[in-house]
C-alpha cells in the first residue's frame, strides 16, 4: 500500500473522501502485511486505519470482512461510515444486532462484502452453525482491549483463526492494557503478532491533537447526607463483627478494602466447601455487606435519589418469591429502615449538582462554549441530572438500552437521533452514561465533567477523549470530600499516568512484545485449532495495593447503566429466559440473537456432518455451548427449546441446573423443576437431570433429606436420570459422551421434539400397556405376545393376568385396580 501525495485514491474507496493523515497510512500499511495490534490515541481515526485495510484486503483478496465493536450505536455510526467512504451498494455493507432475526442474519451473511456486528450475535450465529468464517479475509476488532476473560471477542478469534483460509486480524485501542503483560494477553487472544503504536507525542499525531486541561473540584457533603451514610455504615459494622466471629476477618471498619472483602469471600467459600453451615451464613451476611457498602456509595457519591430509587429495588427483591435472606434482612434491619427514611425526607440537593450546574454556566454561558458532556455512572443519576439542568440549560440523556425498575433506557434509534442532534447543535449539554465512552463520534466538546472519577484508566482516557481532539478543551472530576470518590480519583490519576508511560514505553518495546507473542504465535494458533485459546486476564491491575483500597465501580451491582460492562447489546433474550426457568435477570443488558427468537433455525454454515447437539440459547451465559461447538466431530446447533437445555438425539433431552439454581427451582413457587421436568418427561424417552456443583446439600439453609427427597421424586416419580457433575467442563464432557453414544454407537438422530410422536404402532402399544402399575417393558411385551392387543390386556380377568410368565399375584391385581378403578 503506497501513500499518496493528496487524499486518498485507491480501489474501493470514494476519492478524496479521506483526509490524508501520513500516520493513518503508516500504520495501514502494516496492518495489512500482519495480524497488529493498532494503538492510536482517542480520535485520531483507529477506524479509518481498519477501512484501510478493508480495502485492500477486498480487493486483493477477495472474500468479506467482518467488524466487530461492543455497541449497537458503534455498529451504527461504523456502517454508516464504511457506506460513506467506501465505492460499494449499500446493501453490500451489512448490519449484524440482535434486532436482526436470526434466519435473517444467515440470509444476509451470504449476500455480505462488509459485516459490522456486535461480538455477541455473531459469537450466537457462530454456536448456531449458522454462519462460517473460512472466507472471511479481514477481521476487525474494535476496542480491542475488551478481548480478555470469556468476553466473546476471545471466541470469536479463536473460531476465526481455526476456519478461515486466509484470515487477517486488526485489533484497535486507544488503550490496550494497563501493564505489558495485560497487552500481551490481548494480543495472545486475538492471535496478534505484529504492534504499531502512534502517542501524542509523536510528530504526525501531534499536529491532530491540542491540550486538555484536567482539573478536581472538591464538594462537601451536607450533615444529612452524611447522617444517611453513618447509619448504613453502623450495618456493616456490626455485620462484619459477625463475619469476625466466624475468623474469616479482624476487620470491623466499614472502609475496609475491596480486597479484604474478596479476602473474606475466599475463606467463606473454602468453609462452603467443607460443607460448613457457618460458611454459608458468613456468605450470606457477606453479600449484605456488599449491597451495603453500595448504597453508602450511592449516597456519598452519586445523590440521595439514586439511593432511594436502590432501597426501593431491594424492597421489591425482598418481597419476591426466592429472595436472599440478605436482601429480607437488610431492608428489615432498623438501622437501614432509618436511613430509608431520612432519604425518603431529604428535599436538598447533592452538592454535586449545584457544582455541576456552575460549570456548565462557566463553560458555555461566560467562556461562550458550545457543547459539553457530563458522564455519570449512575442512570438513576443521569435522569435526576437531566431534569434538574434542564431548568438552565437544553439538556438531553444518552443511556444504554436495557430497562431497570422506574428508568427506561434508549432505543438504539434514539440513540442515534441523540447524538445527530448534539451534533447539530440542537442542544448543548449531554448527560451520558458510560455508553458515550469508547469510540462513539461524539462532536467536539468544550466540556467533559465527570460527576464521579472512575479508578479505570481505560475509562477514563477514553472519557476525556471526548474533548481536545481539534481544539484545546477541558476536563473536571468532581469529588465528594473524605469519600470513596477520593480514592477512585488517586488510583485513576496513578493509573493514567502508568498508562501513558507504558504506551511510551509500548512503543519503545514494540520488538519485544513482537518477540513474546510471535514466539507464542503458532502455540496460540494451534491452541485455536484445537479449542483451548487463552481467555485470561482481566482490566486493570488487580494485584496493586491502590487499586484494591476501595471498591472497583466496574464492579458495582446495581444501577450502573449496563452499557460498561460492554453489554449494551444484550437485550430481550437475556429477560426471556425468566419465561423458561424464572431465573433469568432482568437487569441483564445483553444481546444474544434477538428477540425474534430463534425457533426452527436449522445450520446453514460451516460443518454439517457429525455428531449434533441443540442447544437452547439461554445457555449462552456458560460457556458449555462455546466450547462444545470448537470441538472436532460436534456440530452445535441454537434454538429456542420448549423444553430442555440440549438435545441429544431423538429420546435424550437435558436439564441443566446448578447446585443453586436446583434448590432455587425447588422453592420457585410460579414454575416449579417438577413442572419442568414433567414436560421434559413428556417430550423425551430419556430425560437426563444434570445438577452441576460440588455443594448441592450446603445452598439456601435447605434441611438435606428435602434435596434428596427432590432427587428420589425425579428418579422414581419421573423416570428422569440425576447426574452430578462438578462444574461446566465435567458437563460439556459429559453431554459430547451422550451424544456421541446416541448418535454413534445406538445410531439415533436429533429432534427437538423427541421420540414419543414418533414411535412405531408396536412401541407405542408397548409403551401404554408398560406403564400400567409400572410392570415394564419385559412383562409388557410379555402381556401383549399373550393377549395379541393392548384393549384384551386391558380387559383381561386378574386369573387370566396369572397364566402370563411374569405376572404374579401383586401384579395381576395391580394391573385390575389401575384399569377398573375409578377415576378420582
Amino acid at each position: 500500500m503506497a501513500t499518496e501525495a493528496a487524499g486518498i485514491d485507491r480501489p474501493l474507496l470514494v476519492d478524496d473522501f479521506l483526509q490524508r493523515r501520513r500516520y493513518q497510512l503508516q500504520l495501514a500499511d502494516a496492518a495489512v502485511t500482519d495480524h497488529t495490534l493498532v494503538c492510536l490515541p482517542t480520535g485520531l481515526g483507529k477506524t479509518t486505519v481498519s477501512l484501510l485495510v478493508t480495502a485492500e484486503r477486498l480487493h486483493e483478496a477477495g472474500g468479506k470482512a467482518l467488524f466487530l465493536a461492543p455497541t449497537k450505536p458503534l455498529v451504527q455510526q461504523h456502517a454508516d461510515f464504511y457506506r460513506e467512504a467506501l465505492e460499494l451498494p449499500d446493501d453490500e455493507i451489512v448490519v449484524f444486532t440482535g434486532d436482526v432475526p436470526p434466519d435473517d442474519r444467515a440470509a444476509l451473511w451470504d449476500g455480505a462484502r462488509i459485516v459490522i456486528a456486535t461480538p455477541q450475535v455473531v459469537e450466537n450465529d457462530l454456536v448456531g452453525n449458522r454462519i462460517s468464517l473460512r472466507d472471511v479475509t479481514h477481521c476487525t476488532f474494535d476496542e480491542c482491549h475488551r478481548a480478555t476473560g470469556d468476553y466473546a471477542y476471545v471466541y470469536i478469534a479463536e473460531r476465526y483463526h481455526a476456519e478461515a483460509a486466509d484470515p487477517l486480524v486488526t485489533g484497535m485501542s486507544a488503550s490496550p492494557g494497563g501493564d505489558t503483560e495485560e497487552i500481551e494477553t490481548v494480543c495472545e487472544n486475538l492471535g496478534l503478532s505484529n504492534v504499531e503504536v502512534m502517542t501524542e507525542a509523536d510528530a504526525d499525531v501531534d499536529e491532530y491533537t491540542h491540550d486538555t486541561d484536567v482539573r478536581w473540584e472538591q464538594v462537601t457533603l451536607p450533615d444529612e447526607v452524611l447522617a444517611i451514610r453513618d447509619a448504613l455504615n453502623e450495618v456493616i459494622t456490626d455485620r462484619l463483627e459477625k463475619l469476625k466471629s466466624l475468623g474469616v476477618t479482624n476487620k470491623t471498619s466499614p472502609d475496609l478494602s475491596q480486597r479484604d472483602l474478596n479476602e473474606m469471600r475466599g475463606k467463606l467459600k473454602k468453609m462452603m466447601d467443607n460443607d460448613q453451615s457457618d460458611g454459608y451464613k458468613g456468605m450470606s451476611t457477606h453479600a449484605e455487606v456488599m449491597k451495603l457498602r453500595r448504597a453508602t456509595e450511592l449516597v456519598e457519591t452519586q445523590s440521595v435519589e439514586s439511593v432511594r430509587r436502590y432501597f426501593e429495588r431491594q424492597r421489591e427483591a425482598a418481597r419476591s418469591s426466592g429472595a436472599s435472606k440478605a436482601s429480607q434482612r437488610m431492608v428489615a434491619d432498623p438501622k437501614v429502615r432509618e436511613a430509608m427514611r431520612k432519604a425518603e425526607s431529604f428535599d436538598g440537593l447533592h452538592p454535586k449538582f449545584s457544582k455541576a450546574r456552575i460549570l456548565l454556566a462557566e463553560t458555555l454561558g461566560i467562556n461562550g462554549g458550545e457543547r459539553a458532556i457530563l458522564f455519570t455512572e449512575s442512570r438513576d443519576t443521569a435522569e435526576a441530572l437531566v431534569e434538574f439542568l434542564s431548568a438552565s440549560f437544553d439538556v438531553r440523556k444518552f443511556v444504554g438500552q436495557g430497562d431497570k425498575e422506574g428508568s427506561d433506557g434508549m432505543s438504539q434509534t434514539q440513540q442515534q437521533e441523540t447524538l445527530q442532534q448534539f451534533k447539530d447543535g440542537e442542544f448543548e449539554v449531554l448527560v451520558s452514561t458510560s455508553v458515550a465512552e469508547e469510540g462513539l463520534d461524539v462532536p467536539e466538546v468544550d466540556l467533559v465533567c465527570f460527576y464521579e472519577p472512575v479508578p479505570t484508566a481505560i475509562r477514563s482516557i477514553q472519557r476525556k477523549g471526548r474533548t481536545g481532539r481539534q481544539a484545546e478543551g477541558q476536563v473536571v472530576v468532581l469529588m465528594a470530600e473524605d469519600t470513596r470518590d477520593e480514592a477512585f480519583f488517586w488510583i485513576s490519576r496513578r493509573r493514567e499516568k502508568k498508562m501513558a508511560n507504558q504506551l511510551a514505553e509500548l512503543k519503545a518495546a514494540t520488538g519485544d512484545i513482537e518477540e513474546t507473542v510471535g514466539d507464542d504465535g503458532q502455540a496460540g494458533l494451534d491452541a485455536f485449532a484445537g479449542g483451548s485459546a487463552d481467555a485470561g486476564g482481566s482490566e486493570g491491575d488487580a494485584g496493586d495495593e491502590e487499586v484494591d483500597s476501595a471498591v472497583d465501580r466496574d464492579d458495582s451491582e446495581d444501577n450502573v447503566d449496563g452499557d460498561d460492562a460492554g453489554l449494551t447489546d444484550f437485550a430481550a433474550e437475556a429477560r426471556a429466559s425468566e419465561d423458561k426457568t424464572g431465573n433469568g435477570n432482568a437487569d441483564i443488558d445483553a444481546e444474544n440473537s434477538g428477540s425474534n427468537g430463534d425457533d426452527a433455525v436449522v445450520a446453514t454454515a460451516g460443518v454439517d456432518e457429525g455428531v449434533e447437539i441443540v442447544v437452547d440459547q439461554r445457555e449462552l451465559d456458560s460457556s458449555i455451548a462455546k466450547d462444545l461447538s470448537t470441538r472436532e466431530g460436534l456440530v452445535t446447533r441454537l434454538e429456542t427449546l420448549a423444553v430442555g437445555d440440549y438435545v441429544l438425539s431423538d429420546r435424550v433431552a437435558v436439564e441443566r441446573k446448578s447446585a443453586a439454581d436446583f434448590v432455587d427451582s425447588m422453592l420457585d413457587a410460579d414454575r416449579s423443576m417438577f413442572e419442568q421436568v414433567g414436560e421434559l418427561a413428556r417430550a423425551y424417552a430419556r430425560p437426563v437431570m444434570v445438577v452441576e456443583g460440588t455443594n448441592l446439600y450446603g445452598q439456601r439453609d435447605i434441611e438435606p433429606n428435602a434435596i434428596r427427597g427432590a432427587l428420589a421424586s425425579l428418579a422414581v416419580d419421573f423416570d428422569v436420570s440425576v447426574l452430578r457433575t462438578e462444574g461446566e467442563t465435567d458437563t460439556t464432557e459429559l453431554l459430547a459422551t451422550i451424544a456421541k453414544r446416541e448418535q454413534e454407537t445406538r445410531d439415533r438422530e436429533v429432534s427437538v421434539h423427541g421420540e414419543k410422536t414418533t414411535k412405531t404402532r408396536t412401541e407405542q402399544q408397548e409403551y401404554v400397556v408398560s406403564s400400567i402399575a409400572d410392570i415394564g417393558p419385559v412383562t409388557a411385551r410379555t402381556l401383549l405376545e399373550h393377549f395379541g392387543t393392548v384393549e384384551a390386556v386391558m380387559t383381561a380377568p386378574e386369573d387370566d393376568l396369572l397364566d402370563v410368565d411374569g405376572v404374579g399375584p401383586v401384579t395381576a391385581e395391580r394391573i385390575r385396580e389401575v384399569v377398573g378403578s375409578e377415576y378420582e
